[in-house]
């Protein structure tokens, strides 16, 4: 692999004002960045009470922001897309320094933001539109289906992704009716703070989103406890407390959560293309993807071929800090990532695995960077195996078949992603058998990603509900059947109960052919 040097980091003006934005009065959070240690600013915490005001706060300003036609909220989401556009390098500069994560990964948050946003500008009033359904009486019931806001929308988010994350879930829920109140992790808070404030120059009104800062088990739960719709992104085991919390107030929950993802290589792939597209995405954004590779099950036909191209691709990735377009590994996100990323290729390689590239921390690029890392033998019995790394590191399995590949791929309590490298024509039906939410063929990630009016999410352990699509805005919305009707549906007059039965009887029979 090669090192890439790099110029200072550059100042980044404007973090006071962000700070600002926050709501809380709590102590200060000084943040750094992890990629050379240094400090960024400062932030204030929210304690439960500054938490229970700021949704107080949050509630009473989204009963006037409802009430404005959907397409005039839709406007505020066609501006934030552009501003995001237009703001690319500010915010690109500022994440960079919160996560260490290279241009070119950060650069996929811009797009995806204003892709978002734009998407439901252009799709929300006709999803929010009073629907006619059919009635319960032809001619004789007039049923309509509304859609209502929840209220205040928690939205909770991770450190991997902390400009697009509370960006794409935040609009949908705006765009609903709902105020919401943003709990971003406390190493990333001023991606979430520029989020707010591009919200409100794009004419989001005051009040109707907010961030509160602080720690997670403290302000997480805080926020939880008091919202009328929670959406998160994290680890399955969080996300299993936040349902049980939301499962106890009955309040409505989705969630994104861990994956170990499988990318398969069959016997018909593009051998080149999936080698070097395969490190492409195992290696994206440094491995801290919950939607990128960690598996690679790969056909004993193209085996030997596959994993020499794959590691010569590996070996040409570029590593290190700064600013460079160039650059295609970043740093890892914190001391406490790394470590369970080197305890994890350890303890594989106990085990009996074998490094075939990387395989170690790289201290001289910064503190927290880790080599790109490729294993093979990884036992059943290593952690590495079974659990999510969350680090630049992959595992190859050679597999006899077809039918073993799908086998392996589906043998996870996991089911986020998965990248399918076949014929172009066998795509769609294959990619059907793998137990994930989204599919990717001759794709890592971003294909599916990428599809927004497409929903987004995963299967078993992997998550509940889904962002992008129709589904990720109606989720916090809640429907509501008005039901007209011109004539009772009882026996009337002098008719008897016997003959009205026979009547209706006849008349569900007619509708049963037609509607």
């Amino acid at each position: 692999m090669t090192t890439r040097t790099t110029a200072p980091s550059r100042p980044l003006p404007g973090l006071a004002a962000l700070a600002a934005l926050a709501t809380g009065t709590g102590p200060a959070l000084e943040v750094t960045s992890p990629s050379d240690g240094r400090p960024l600013g400062v932030v204030r915490q929210a304690d439960e009470r500054e938490v229970e005001a700021a949704v107080r706060a949050a509630r009473g300003a989204q009963k006037g922001w409802a009430a404005r036609p959907p397409r005039e909220r839709a406007a505020v989401a066609h501006r934030f897309a552009r501003l995001v556009l237009d703001r690319r390098d500010q915010i690109l500069d500022l994440v960079q320094a919160e996560t260490g994560k290279a241009r070119v990964a950060a650069l996929e948050e811009v797009l995806d933001a204003s892709r978002t946003a734009a998407y439901y500008g252009h799709s929300a009033p006709g999803l929010l539109r009073a629907r006619a359904r059919i009635g319960a009486l032809p001619f004789v019931t007039k049923t309509t289906e509304l859609r209502h806001p929840k209220g205040v929308v928690g939205v909770i988010t991770p450190w991997n992704y902390p400009f697009t994350l509370p960006a794409s879930d935040t609009v949908p829920a705006l765009l609903a009716g709902n105020a919401v109140v943003i709990k971003p992790d406390e190493k990333t808070p001023f991606s979430a703070l520029l989020t707010l404030q591009l919200l409100r120059e794009a004419g989001l009104p005051e009040g109707v989103a907010q961030v509160v800062v602080g720690p997670r088990e403290v302000t997480g739960p805080a926020v939880v406890d008091a919202v009328d719709f929670v959406m998160f992104t994290g680890s399955t085991a969080t996300g299993r407390k936040v349902a049980a919390r939301c499962g106890e107030r009955l309040v409505g929950f989705s969630a994104e959560l861990g994956g170990k993802n499988p990318l398969i290589v069959l016997e018909d792939a593009d051998v080149p293309a999936a080698a070097a597209g395969a490190a492409r995405t195992c290696f994206a954004n440094a491995g801290q993807l919950c939607i990128g590779p960690e598996r690679i099950y790969i056909h004993e036909a193209v085996r030997e071929r596959f994993t020499d191209l794959f590691l010569h691709e590996v070996s040409r990735l570029q590593v290190g800090p700064g600013s460079s377009w160039e650059t295609q590994v970043g740093s890892l996100a914190s001391p406490a990532q790394l470590a369970k990323v080197r305890s994890h290729v350890d303890d594989a390689v106990a085990k009996g695995a074998r490094i075939l590239a990387g395989g170690a921390p790289r201290p001289e690029l910064g503190p927290n960077f880790f080599a790109p890392t490729v294993l093979a033998d990884v036992p059943e019995t290593a952690v590495l195996c079974r659990e999510e790394t969350f680090g630049p590191v992959v595992a190859l399995y050679p597999v006899a078949s077809e039918e073993e590949a799908f086998a392996r791929a589906n043998d996870t309590g996991y089911g986020l992603n998965a990248s399918l490298w076949t014929a172009p024509s066998r795509g769609r039906e294959l990619g059907a058998r793998i137990e994930a939410g989204s599919v990717n063929v001759n794709e890592g990630y971003a294909a599916a990603w990428g599809s927004h009016a497409a929903g987004m999410g995963g299967w078993k352990e992997s998550g509940m509900g889904r962002r992008h699509g129709p589904e990720g805005l109606l989720k916090y919305t809640e429907s509501q059947t008005v039901a007209v009707q011109r004539l009772p549906i009882a026996p009337s007059g002098r008719m008897s109960a016997e003959r009205f039965a026979d009547l209706v009887t006849a008349g569900v029979r007619i509708m049963n052919r037609f509607l």
